[in-house]
């Protein structure tokens, strides 16, 4: 597993399951999202439902499934930083509750665009999410 400075546990919810009782591929998003989520509140102090971001670029390569009982972190990384994009590395881990070390069920990239809420266009990164996603990524 990678070097990440941050992560969250996530619920499996029975919703996440499919007829083969694992989770389905489309959770996974909404995990990262989870993930992303309490990287904004607990990293950059927003509150992820006050951001004024969209998804640009979202890729997730599934490794290894995820099932109901297995206990599941999301570990979240920014790599850089540009001027309204902000790039998001993924792990998700799941540990089986007898297991000490989790697998890596998926890795995957998102990149967020900062926009402008009257008009809908890119906008700068506020400073105060860029000194703290560099003091915290050690950017």
């Amino acid at each position: 597993m990678s070097e990440f400075d941050f992560e969250t546990t996530i619920d499996v919810r029975f919703g996440d399951l499919d007829t083969l009782g694992h989770v389905n591929n489309v959770p996974y998003v909404r995990y990262l999202e989870e993930a992303r989520g309490s990287y904004y509140d607990e990293v950059v102090g927003v509150p992820f439902e006050t951001l004024d971001t969209v998804i640009a670029d979202l890729h997730v390569e599934y490794r290894n499934e995820i099932t109901r009982d297995q206990t599941v972190t999301v570990a979240v990384r920014v790599p850089e930083l540009g001027t309204s994009s902000v790039p998001m590395e993924y792990e998700v881990r799941a540990a089986d509750p007898d297991e000490a070390e989790p697998t890596v069920a998926a890795t995957a990239e998102t990149v967020q665009i900062n926009t402008d809420p009257e008009t809908g266009e890119s906008a700068p990164i506020p400073e105060a999410w860029r000194t703290a996603i560099t003091e915290w990524e050690g950017l």
